[in-house]
């Protein structure tokens, strides 16, 4: 079925192969179609990312990505947050703070966890500042470093 709305990144090139990565580290992804107009590579590539659909079109150099669009996830636990982190700063991949990070491609990523979003909405807010401070100081973000200075008195 396609979605009547994607979000589209604008690939120089190779955005086929970045596609087929992504839908290899989440569940409910796939590569839905990829559109060969005139090349070997693809030209625009639809996909869904944990259920969320997207595409790439290969465009060339006219634009580039940047953090002022990134996808977000949500991950469950730590385990969850190195598997992407390892993989997404892979290979030519670059870390940033507060659990943003680009992979090889450009692309701007977020992995926090659920444990961050809960710390973050609890009645204590003194609690939940001292997380937040802990955070800023973060690249990729360590939940047992987070609740333990949201536990701190």
């Amino acid at each position: 079925m396609i979605s009547k709305i994607r979000t589209c990144l604008w690939f120089e090139k190779s955005g086929h192969e970045a596609a087929r990565f992504y839908v290899s580290l989440l569940p409910d992804s796939r590569v839905e179609t990829e559109h060969v107009l005139g090349s070997d590579e693809p030209m625009l590539v639809d996909f869904t990312l944990a259920g969320a659909p997207y595409q790439i079109l290969n465009g060339g150099p006219h634009f580039k990505l940047n953090e002022a669009a990134s996808i977000s996830v949500l991950a469950e636990d730590q385990a969850e947050i190195d598997l992407l982190w390892d993989a997404l700063t892979a290979n030519g991949g670059e870390e940033s703070q507060c659990g943003w990070l680009k992979d090889r491609w450009g692309v701007s990523w977020q992995i926090y966890p659920q444990a961050l979003l809960d710390m973050q909405s609890a009645d204590d807010q003194d609690a939940a500042e001292r997380a937040r401070q802990a955070m800023y100081k973060m690249k990729k973000l360590d939940i047992a470093a987070l609740e333990a200075a949201f536990e701190r008195q």
